[in-house]
């Protein structure tokens, strides 16, 4: 199973993140776990990306919604306090190594942003003058240092690089001698035993062949193969896929369909990115569950362990019990008798006789039959104790205490037995009960960490504007910033759209798309509502504001003569219509599909329509982060109860976006 990516790995991400995240924005950056960051990009006319770097690991763009924790480390502070909001510039592989290079510009310079995926890893800062900033771990190493304040220096090759090699260099395998060829060419290249293997199979080479054997047709053949395979790598269209095995468990992510793999089945994806987020994501899920049933397993066999012994102790002291009061039993039953006999020895020992004396002539009566002495058994004269034998059971007298003495230290025992006995079943059934709850909750664990993350939902291409679907069913856009007002009345306006603007200084364009039909009075009200709440009437705190709509031929990019139009800015011709008075309101609520909560937004009356799960919200001073956590409070309580998971599971943003001017209240409906 894959664990890590390969140099080959990294050379086919960076080709297609240089296509995808060049340009992009870093909005924030979220440290998952000790090894693990998310950074979130932003770009200006497209969907928002994330980019999962995990060090030593791997690195590719993530479509899944991770769970990010409330409180940022130290490490992940001070890369917010130096990259947020930074331009990407480029993704770069370091000399054909499994160290990845994201330059991005901020405003002190260009810095770069240093993944290294191979051993433990390591993500490193490095400041526009080649210094190190902060790295995720501190080293002092034999041959580099990463440490803040000295100049940063990538680990020394560990191969040659295959994109520079030619002909005659690889000559030099003949010089490994009896090494065998997959090794050597693996080690030789730093390209791993996986694309050792496939270069060798391509061009025909016992992968075990000594390298000294190695002929010059052959060398010739694995050469040829190598460049055929590096430009397959450097493709814009590569074959990328999942690798399943015979018994279905996925055994890799590659980006080209491998020779090696031809007996097994492929599962092709649009791009390496998203094979290997499938891939790491779902094998990630296994691992996990195996690791937590082998830690419940060792957790669970101690408890076997000592229930065991549990088990073992109660019926040695349930037979002791049962013993020690058979025993008393026994002596009360033939009290007379075994006084008599322990008389007897006593009154032998009085009488000046030695023990062997005494033992004899008890043996010679016992012989003959006569009582007391048929119960003796043996005498130990050193620890003065009787062995005695009645009713086929042999148990010792103490010689110096009496019978009656000697019969109620055999009860002592049997009640100290039971005491014992009922302290052990307790503990027993206090185990069990440890199993019972364990064997729970390994299958609670089970099916928790069998779980994959949601996948963020494929947005709609207006999803990157203010947009909602009103009452009568119109699609409704409006602008968000400069950049976007001037992309939806240039690009996403037609001739018989319905364009709306708030009466204030700081508001966006809102274009109803009625597709040639005229909008009902309940749309432009509803679609008023969005442009008010949406301007800088929100930010002041205002009520209401009026709100003006006109046709799309009264909207023009050209300003009087000696003037100047911003960005995102236009002139309005004509005579407008006006909507007065439009109240400062939306609403935020969820639609509870199969799959996940989704959250919608916009005009009280329209997201009522969708759903009877939502919030409402008035111009306030709650920060948007306290208030999209107090919002999904609330829409967790309005859902039925195996809903509520979901809608808690909700990332905070995703309610933020519909959030206007960073800041609001909600209402509390009686």
């Amino acid at each position: 199973m894959k664990t890590e990516l390969s140099s080959f790995d990294v050379a086919v991400l960076v080709n297609e993140l240089n296509r995808t995240v060049k340009d992009a924005y870093i909005e924030n950056i979220y440290q998952i776990d000790p090894k693990t960051l998310i950074l979130k990009l932003r770009q200006p006319t497209k969907p928002p990306l994330q980019l999962l770097v995990e060090a030593g690991k791997r690195l590719h763009l993530t479509r899944y919604i991770i769970k990010k924790p409330q409180k940022p480390t130290a490490f992940c502070m001070a890369l917010r306090k130096h990259l947020r909001n930074a331009k990407i510039l480029g993704v770069q592989q370091h000399e054909f190594e499994r160290t990845v290079t994201i330059q991005a510009s901020a405003r002190e310079g260009d810095f770069q942003l240093i993944t290294e995926l191979f051993g433990e890893g390591n993500v490193i800062l490095v400041n526009p003058q080649n210094v190190v900033l902060y790295a995720l771990a501190y080293r002092r190493m034999r041959d580099r240092n990463v440490l803040r304040g000295v100049d940063f220096k990538h680990a020394p090759s560990s191969g040659k690089n295959p994109l520079n090699l030619n002909r005659q260099e690889l000559k030099e395998l003949k010089s490994l001698g009896d090494l065998e060829v997959v090794r050597a060419l693996a080690k030789f290249l730093s390209i791993g035993g996986l694309y050792a293997e496939e270069v060798l199979l391509r061009a025909e080479v016992e992968k075990a062949s000594p390298c000294e054997a190695l002929t010059e047709q052959e060398l010739d053949r694995i050469f040829t193969q190598l460049q055929t395979l590096l430009a397959q790598m450097s493709e814009a269209e590569t074959r990328p896929g999942i690798v399943i095995n015979e018994r279905g468990e996925w055994l890799d992510a590659t980006p080209i369909q491998l020779e090696k793999y031809a007996h097994l089945k492929h599962v092709a994806y649009k791009t390496f990115n998203e094979a290997l987020d499938e891939y790491f994501t779902q094998t990630e899920a296994v691992t996990r569950v195996s690791k937590t049933q082998k830690e419940l397993e060792r957790e669970l066999s101690k408890l076997k362990r000592v229930l065991q012994d549990q088990q073992k102790t109660i019926e040695e002291t349930e037979r002791s019990t049962e013993q020690n009061k058979r025993v008393g039993d026994l002596i009360y039953a033939h009290f007379g008798e075994l006084q008599l006999l322990l008389q007897k020895i006593v009154d032998g020992k009085q009488g000046g006789k030695t023990w062997e004396q005494i033992v004899s002539e008890i043996e010679l009566e016992r012989k003959a039959g006569q009582t007391p002495s048929v119960y003796f058994h043996s005498l130990d004269s050193k620890r003065r104790i009787l062995n005695v034998s009645v009713e086929d059971t042999v148990f010792p007298l103490d010689v110096s205490h009496s019978v009656q003495a000697n019969a109620s230290n055999y009860y002592e025992r049997a009640k100290k037995a039971q005491k014992k006995l009922r302290g052990a079943r307790e503990a027993m059934l206090e185990t069990q009960a440890k199993i019972q709850k364990l064997q729970q909750k390994e299958a609670r664990r089970v099916e928790e960490e069998s779980k994959v993350p949601l996948k963020r939902r494929e947005r709609a291409w207006y999803e990157k504007f203010r947009w909602f679907h009103s009452s009568d069913g119109y699609l409704v856009i409006g602008g968000r910033d400069a950049t976007t007002n001037e992309i939806l009345i240039k690009k996403h306006t037609q001739p018989h759209d319905t364009v709306l603007h708030a009466d204030i200084v700081g508001a966006p364009f809102v274009v109803i798309k009625t597709e040639g039909k005229t909008p009902p009075e309940k749309t432009i009200g509803e679609s008023a509502q969005l442009a008010a709440s949406y301007s800088s009437a929100w930010r002041e705190t205002l009520s209401a504001v009026d709100v003006s709509w006109v046709s799309p031929e009264q909207v023009s990019k050209s300003p009087p003569p000696g003037q100047y139009l911003t960005k995102g800015a236009f002139m309005i011709h004509g005579a407008k219509n006006y909507v007065r008075n439009v109240p400062l309101r939306l609403a935020i609520g969820v639609l509870l599909t199969e799959e996940k909560a989704n959250v919608i937004g916009g005009p009280v009356e329209a997201v009522a329509k969708q759903t009877k799960v939502s919030v409402e919200i008035v111009p306030g001073q709650q920060k948007s982060s306290a208030l999209a956590r107090q919002i999904r409070q609330l829409l967790a309580k309005k859902v039925p109860k195996e809903w509520q998971k979901r809608v808690l599971d909700v990332p905070l943003e995703e309610i933020q976006r519909f959030i206007p001017s960073g800041k609001g209240a909600v209402i509390y409906k009686q």
